[in-house]
């Protein structure tokens, strides 16, 4: 009788497992607005700030660079100009806003 020779099957590799995530639509987020409080001493500090930016850049600044620099929000930049503007101590210009 002829012997059988017996050998081990080599284990199956696992196949990997295939997850099926369920379909989800994203919704599109509504823009956050950012709540800012008004009152004179609030938007007094924010003019102030505001006028600490561009006085500390030397040059005319968009309000989204006087936000990046004074670290406001773009609302607080506008009260704070609003303040500024009236009191005369900045003009529009050409590059955005400078001191007057």
């Amino acid at each position: 009788m002829a012997e059988k020779k017996t050998t081990k099957a080599a284990p199956k590799a696992a196949a990997p497992k295939t997850t099926k995530k369920a379909a989800t639509t994203k919704k599109a987020a509504a823009p956050k607005v950012a709540e800012v409080e008004i009152n004179e001493k609030h938007v007094g500090f924010k003019a102030g700030d505001v006028y600490q930016a561009l006085a500390k850049s030397e040059k005319a600044m968009s309000v989204a660079e006087i936000a990046k620099t004074a670290k406001i929000s773009t609302e607080e930049v506008y009260l704070g100009l609003g303040w500024l503007f009236k009191e005369g101590k900045v003009a529009s210009v050409e590059g955005g806003i400078a001191l007057a």
